[in-house]
């Protein structure tokens, strides 16, 4: 799948689509009108491609929680796939999105999709508009090893109250004092 200049598709075909589900990881972008522009690592078996259009990946508490205030303000998101391995190839994901919670109507169904995951606070529901694909040469090759089961690990030793505490403490606001839409 070796590309050398820049390609632009409306939505993610079926060859892009199996290139994304390689992938290990991804990132994602987001910024409000003003304030920090937020780029974050995803990892985990946290995202699904519904169409050709609509991606959601499944969200795990954390030290910010900057993508959904960055949504309630510019509800724009990039998803950036990226292969650092075999071929060399970059995908941006451009679209709208929106933050889903849980206690809201559409949640349940969402997370179904996934495994669970104790901490989940967002579901991220992108409408894609644009894919764009470019050569990643210059991106460097690494080995996968595997994923990293912190996040399920603190999450245990935390439980249920101390995942909630911990979001209303350090996830209802983002670094630049925007909410971010989490239920009080």
């Amino acid at each position: 799948m070796l590309v050398a200049v820049a390609k632009q598709y409306s939505e993610i075909t079926d060859r892009l689509r199996r290139f994304i589900e390689d992938q290990q990881m991804f990132f994602v972008g987001t910024a409000a009108r003003d304030g920090r522009v937020n780029v974050s690592p995803k990892g985990l078996d946290s995202l699904r491609i519904l169409s050709p259009t609509r991606v959601v990946w499944l969200n795990g508490t954390g030290s910010g929680n900057e993508t959904a205030a960055h949504l309630l303000d510019v509800p724009r998101m990039t998803i950036m796939f990226c292969s650092f391995v075999r071929e060399p190839l970059i995908l941006r994901a451009y679209g709208t999105a929106r933050a889903v919670h849980p206690g809201d109507a559409d949640w349940a169904e969402l997370a179904a999709l996934f495994p669970p995951l104790l901490g989940a606070r967002n579901i991220f529901v992108l409408d894609v508009d644009l894919v764009q694909t470019s050569c990643g040469y210059g991106v460097p090759l690494y080995e996968y090893v595997d994923q990293r089961e912190l996040m399920n690990s603190w999450a245990t030793k935390k439980g249920e109250e101390g995942l909630r505490e911990y979001q209303q403490k350090h996830n209802l606001i983002s670094l630049d004092g925007l909410p971010t839409g989490l239920p009080h």
